[in-house]
Parts: C-alpha cells; sequence; structure tokens
C-alpha cells in the first residue's frame, strides 16, 4: 500500500463525520414522521433524483457554486433515501453500500491500494477497464447505462472502446471520418438511409470532440443556452409580433443580441 494512504487515513474526518450522521438522523426523523417522506419508495424517487441529477449540471455548467453545493446536497439526499429503503426492507443499508464502494475503490486502484506501477491517466483509465472484464463485465460497454441520452451515451461508448485501444491513430484520422459521413448523408437517397447516415454523422463528431478535449454534450449545452438568450432578446425587442416580423427583421435583432449579450 501506499504510504501516503496511512497519512490520508489518520487525518481528522469528525467533522465530516459529525455532518453525515446528521444526515442519517435527519433521514430517519422524516421517514418516520412526515406524510411524503413515508410514501416514497425507490419508483417514486427515480425521476426526481434524475431531476436534481440535471439541476446539478445544470448548475456546473453555469459555475453556480452555490447552485453546486444546494444540489450535491439534494442528490446526498436520495443516496440515503434509497439506502433507508433499503434497510427497511432488509436489502442492504448505508453501510453495506459505503464499504461495497470503498472495496471497489481499492480493487480498482491497485497504483494506490497495491503493487502496480502506471504511468498516466490514460493507464489508470484502461486498468479500470480490464479489472471491470475480471469483475465478470461481458463488455466494456456494459457499463454504459440504456437511458443515457444519446449524445453523452455516445460520448462514453466512444471513451470507453477507445481505452481498451479501438479508435483512431491520428485527430486527422477522425475528422475524415466526419467529412465521409457528412459525403455520405448528402447522398443518401431514402428517408431511412438520410435517417441512419445523419446518425452516423453525429456520433463522428462526437467522437472528433473527444479527439478536442471537448465534451459534446457540454458544447451543444452552452449553444442551446446561447441560442435561448438570444432568440428571447428578439422576443422582448421586436417592434411587432413575432409573426409579422419578416426573417430579415428578426436577423437584425440576432445581431443585435450577439453584440449585446
Amino acid at each position: 500500500m501506499n504510504p501516503k494512504v496511512r497519512e490520508i487515513q489518520v487525518n481528522d474526518k469528525l467533522e465530516k463525520v459529525k455532518a453525515f450522521e446528521r444526515l442519517l438522523l435527519t433521514m430517519d426523523v422524516l421517514r418516520e414522521l412526515c406524510p411524503w417522506d413515508q410514501k416514497q419508495d425507490w419508483k417514486s424517487l427515480r425521476p426526481l433524483t434524475i431531476e436534481e441529477t440535471y439541476e446539478l449540471a445544470e448548475a456546473i455548467l453555469d459555475e453556480d457554486v452555490s447552485g453546486v453545493e444546494e444540489e450535491l446536497g439534494d442528490i446526498l439526499l436520495h443516496i440515503v433515501f434509497y439506502a433507508k429503503i433499503g434497510e427497511e426492507e432488509e436489502k442492504f443499508s448505508i453501510v453495506e453500500v459505503i464499504h461495497t464502494l470503498c472495496d471497489k475503490l481499492e480493487q480498482r486502484h491497485p497504483h494506490i491500494y497495491g503493487d502496480v506501477k502506471v504511468k498516466d491517466e490514460e493507464e489508470v483509465k484502461r486498468n479500470w477497464e480490464r479489472l471491470k472484464m475480471k469483475e465478470g463485465k461481458q463488455s466494456v460497454l456494459s457499463g454504459v447505462p440504456g437511458g443515457l441520452p444519446s449524445i453523452v451515451k455516445a460520448y462514453r461508448m466512444q471513451q470507453k472502446t477507445a481505452q481498451m485501444g479501438f479508435e483512431w491513430a491520428e485527430k486527422e484520422d477522425a475528422w475524415k471520418k466526419v467529412e465521409e459521413e457528412i459525403e455520405e448523408f448528402r447522398t443518401a437517397k431514402t428517408q431511412r438511409e438520410r435517417k441512419e447516415e445523419l446518425g452516423d454523422l453525429f456520433f463522428s463528431l462526437i467522437n472528433y470532440a473527444r479527439y478536442e478535449n471537448i465534451d459534446p454534450d457540454e458544447a451543444l449545452s452552452l449553444t442551446n443556452a446561447k441560442f435561448k438568450a438570444r432568440f428571447e432578446y428578439i422576443e422582448a425587442h421586436a417592434s411587432k409580433p413575432m409573426g409579422k416580423m419578416t426573417l430579415d427583421e428578426m436577423d437584425a435583432l440576432w445581431n443585435q443580441a450577439k453584440e449585446n449579450l
């Protein structure tokens, strides 16, 4: 074991333990006394958890520090809530959740808790995927949830397969694939072919973004926010109803928005 691990472990964590204990006690009280909390189960919490996760993601993109702090608390509450229900149903407790997580982290970081040597971050990620396969995973892609938004799912699949060596040798090769897919989309004949080729084009663009170290979902989220702000500027500054404006009139306000926002 890395000697620094023991040094970190002996540091005083009392305040953190007290804070987590307070959360667990609060959850016990709410589950015992609050009619709404009493009624919840895993399935009823699921859509709320998804919503909280998106709110955290938005706060991160907005660089809203207080928002990140608040949304992290909401997600932590959900984790404790699921574990509380699991304990009531005698399936598992928060103790087992935490120990299972810690065991997994230690097993997948043999360069910290064992004698394995790594030279960089990429080797750590490759080792991670190999260890998951040894644990019984049938595919490196089995860890990508089916319910992920398509753009995120494509990006994660490409990351994982790249860690196994399945990727273009050069960034230029990845861009050539984008150009190839553009041409295939332009020449597709049927609606079904156009749909498939457009999907291939999106997939290749997402892959190229990885070579540029750009998160495509974040990039698109920023563009969505920019479009929303500029269109709302047009609505706010329109001299007549939007339905009666010409495209040139709207475009002039769009250009104003680009300068003013």
